[in-house]
This record gives C-alpha cells, sequence and structure tokens, in this order.
C-alpha cells in the first residue's frame, strides 16, 4: 500500500480562528448590504443574518465533536466517508470544492469592483464588452488575476506565512468596522429611524428574514475551514470548537454593523451624492469624507485578502485530501519539495478561477448562490457523522455519549436540508437562478470526468484502506 502523505504542523490557534473569521466575511460585508436591505429591509436583514449565525453554531457543534476525533485535511469529505462511504464523500469533496473556489473568484473580482469605485477613470479604460448590464473592462481583468496568481504564490510558501498575515489582516478589519460602525451611528439624527421601513415592502417580514437566511451557508461559509486545516495544527483540536464559535460571533456581527452602518446613517432618498453603483461608499463618503472611504477601503481589502487567503488554503487541502484518498488524481496530492504545501491544488484553484474575472458583477451574485449549494451539501453530512458517532446513552462504550450533541447534530442535519430546499425547490423564495444552474451542471460533469478517470482503482479500495488514506487509521470506526 501506498504511504499516506503529511502536512506540517504549524498552525497557532489565532492563526486558525483568522482563517475561520477572515474567510467568513470576505467583501459581501462590505458590498452586499445595499443588495440585502433592497430585498428584505434594514431589519429584516439583520435578523435574517444573526438567525444565520446561530444555525451555524448549531452546525458547528458536530464540526466540534468530529475535528476533535477525526483531525485530518478534507474536513466534510472525511465526515461523508464516515456516515455515508466513499461515494457520498466524493460527491460530498467535490461539492465543497465547488463552494470554496467560488469563493476565490469572488474576492478577486470584488476587488476590482472596490478600485472601480475609488479610481473610475483609471479602472474605465479599454472596454471589453457588457455582460448581464455590467460593463467589463481590461483592468479588472487583469488586477483581479493578479491577485488570485499572488495568493496562491503566497499559500505555496507555506501554512505558516499565510496563517501569520490572515491574523493581522482579520484585527485590522474589525477595527475598520467598529470605527465605522461608532462613527456613523453618532452622525446619524435619528438612526433608528433611517433605518424604516425595517422589512421589505413587498414582501411579509417572515419572508424578508428567510430570503436572508437562505444566504447563510454562503455568508459563514468559512468557519468550516477549520477542519481543512485541522491536520496542521499544532496545538490540541479540543480547542477548535470555540476557535469556531468565537469566528462565527465576530463575523455576525461584522455583518450586522455594516447592514446598520448602511441603513442608519441616512434616512431613505436622503443619501447625498449617491452614484447607484455601491450605496455602502456613498454612504460612507457622504457622512465620513475621505478618510472614511480610505478606512472602508482597508476594511474591504482585509476581508476580501482574508478570504482568497483562507479559501485558497481551504480548497487546495480539500483537493489534497481527496486526491490522497485516490478519488482525484495523484496531481492534487502532490507536496512541494521544500514547503511541504499541496503546490499543484493550489496553482489548479488558482488557474480554474482565472476565467470568473472576465464575467463582471452579475457574475458575482451567480455564484454566491452556486457556492451556497455545495456548502449545504457539506454542512448536511458533518451533521450526519456527528451524530453517528456519538450515542444517547452509555450502551455502546465506541461511541461518545453526549444526548445534548447528537440532538443538536440531528437539528443541524435538518436545517443544512433545509438550506438546500430554499435553494433548489421550484418556486422557493431563494431559488437558483439559470445561470447559477448552469454553472452547477457544468462543475458536477466535471467531478465526473475526474472520477471517470480515476474510477479502475477508487473502487478496488477497499474499506480499510479508505480508512488509512482519508483518516489515517485502519481501526474501525
Amino acid at each position: 500500500m501506498e504511504r499516506r502523505k503529511k502536512l506540517t504542523q504549524n498552525l497557532k490557534p489565532s492563526w486558525v480562528w483568522a482563517i475561520a473569521f477572515g474567510s467568513s466575511i470576505g467583501w459581501g460585508a462590505f458590498i452586499l448590504p445595499g443588495d440585502w436591505i433592497k430585498s428584505a429591509g434594514a431589519l429584516g436583514a439583520i435578523i435574517g443574518l444573526l438567525i444565520g449565525a446561530a444555525v451555524m453554531m448549531l452546525i458547528a457543534v458536530s464540526y466540534g465533536v468530529l475535528i476533535k476525533k477525526y483531525p485530518v485535511s478534507g474536513g466534510e469529505f472525511a465526515y461523508a466517508f464516515l456516515s455515508a462511504g466513499k461515494n457520498w464523500s466524493f460527491i460530498t469533496g467535490w461539492f465543497l470544492a465547488l463552494g470554496y473556489i467560488c469563493i476565490v473568484a469572488l474576492n478577486a473580482s470584488a476587488f476590482s469592483l472596490l478600485l472601480k469605485y475609488l479610481f473610475p477613470s483609471f479602472m474605465k479604460q479599454f472596454y471589453l464588452y457588457q455582460i448581464a448590464g455590467w460593463d467589463v473592462f481590461l483592468p479588472e481583468v487583469i488586477i483581479s488575476s493578479a491577485v488570485i496568481l499572488f495568493f496562491a504564490y503566497l499559500n505555496v510558501k507555506g501554512s505558516g506565512l499565510s496563517g501569520r498575515l490572515q491574523f493581522i489582516f482579520s484585527i485590522v478589519l474589525i477595527a475598520g468596522v467598529a470605527v465605522m460602525g461608532v462613527y456613523t451611528f453618532l452622525f446619524a439624527d435619528f438612526p433608528l429611524e433611517n433605518m424604516q421601513p425595517y422589512f421589505a415592502e413587498d414582501k411579509s417580514s417572515f419572508i424578508s428574514i428567510l430570503v436572508i437566511l437562505a444566504a447563510a451557508p454562503w455568508a459563514y461559509v468559512g468557519f468550516d475551514n477549520v477542519p481543512q486545516a485541522a491536520e496542521e495544527f499544532e496545538f490540541s483540536p479540543k480547542k477548535a470548537f470555540s476557535l469556531i464559535i468565537l469566528s462565527l460571533l465576530a463575523s455576525g456581527l461584522v455583518y450586522a454593523t455594516m447592514i446598520g452602518v448602511t441603513a442608519w446613517t441616512f434616512a431613505k432618498g436622503d443619501i447625498p451624492n449617491q452614484s447607484n453603483l455601491w450605496l455602502t461608499g456613498d454612504i460612507i463618503y457622504s457622512s465620513f469624507g475621505t478618510a472614511g472611504v480610505v478606512i472602508l477601503a482597508i476594511a474591504i481589502c482585509m476581508g476580501i485578502f482574508t478570504g482568497l487567503n483562507g479559501f485558497m488554503h481551504s480548497s487546495s487541502r480539500l483537493l489534497f485530501a481527496m486526491s490522497r484518498a485516490k478519488t482525484l488524481p495523484n496531481f492534487f496530492s502532490d507536496l512541494h519539495p521544500i514547503y511541504n504545501t499541496p503546490h499543484k491544488s493550489i496553482w489548479f484553484v488558482a488557474i480554474f478561477t482565472l476565467p470568473s474575472v472576465w464575467f463582471g458583477r452579475e457574475a458575482l451574485l451567480w455564484i454566491v448562490d452556486m457556492s451556497s449549494t455545495g456548502v449545504s451539501v457539506a454542512y448536511f453530512f458533518t451533521c450526519f457523522a456527528a451524530y453517528q458517532v456519538l450515542n444517547w446513552s452509555g450502551h455502546n462504550s465506541k461511541k461518545e455519549v453526549n444526548p445534548l450533541k447528537k440532538s443538536v447534530a440531528l437539528l443541524g442535519a435538518v436545517f443544512s436540508l433545509t438550506f438546500l430546499v430554499l435553494l433548489l425547490a421550484p418556486g422557493s423564495p431563494a431559488q437558483l437562478k439559470l445561470p447559477s444552474m448552469i454553472a452547477l451542471v457544468v462543475w458536477v460533469i466535471l467531478g465526473i470526468l475526474f472520477l471517470v478517470s480515476v474510477y479502475q482503482k477508487f473502487k478496488a479500495l477497499s474499506t480499510e484502506e479508505m480508512k488509512y488514506y482519508i483518516l489515517g487509521q485502519y481501526k474501525d470506526l
């Protein structure tokens, strides 16, 4: 049997927290509040995202159980193997890889969107074409591509460097959001009144909240980067659960604050200098001036960089783990001779995301929906696996006895399926748009092609061999 490849253990707790928090925030907290307020109202958006954070915390209980027991790269890919076998583990891993890689593309494109707002005369040169009403220019394509390639190079250099930078970026991001939140609330004459209408005028309050809640798997995807990094912890995996909860708490507060900044600073219709390009940016400029725009730009850059860095790391570790388990070609599990990183997986992620920068802002929203599907599948199998490894009572000595956690795992699985229904069911208020469906089908076809290329080897693997390659053990589960 081939020897199982291993990664270097050099990630500190603060770096892992930063990977989870920074990945959860990304660009959406700063770019999308205007869209969320339009869809659900300010209070509807805040409630939807805070409920989403609470639901993710329930799901995180299952992650805490499984990371402590199985601290290996692959995360949900490994957990699906535990709960449903190797076929479902491949499906789960491939859908999760979709979610992760989509968000690398999202953050790279969002960086160009920021520059397009700050330096329109430079960014709006060399017009190329229009997609879904969005004009695409050559500078945004070049800059987004360069950012993707830079963070790929950074990740090839090792988890120590990328983890340290992730922590610094996260602290700067939180400081920037705190300054903007406090300043704009004090600046506004009637902040709570300015937030009206609290819910979307064309929807009930319940539907308003539900529309935003359906985006929670995307909004908070990033806390589940922790199990992808578990094999590289230099500390006890028992700490993982508390790090996840702290990251979700911080993420929820950042989302709520940025929606508040966008809603409470001016009354509806009273925003000076509105450009209709980016509502939050217009509001910060009108209330805070150039200094505010600088703070906002720095915070967004930190969010984008933490998202790029975190998901570049996690997607490459997931592909590495799938390849190590013989469910993807060996190419993906090749380790760098100096840095011991899965460098070919990292460059695959970078190269695969490069075409996305040619599709403009509307494509960002298509990708949001598509990535929510991938991570919802992964959440379900994680909760299902945690449910299976826990026991209601002490009759089975091989399993941890914890009826409360077992109940929460079952609840998390139900919530995960609910997210999938909201995204896929015809007539759902959060149903995927046609472009998202098409992209999803393309990803499924690509996964089938990869599986076909290794199918004979994959089919021949015994359960014991899969346990070794995925979990690093032979013992019965």
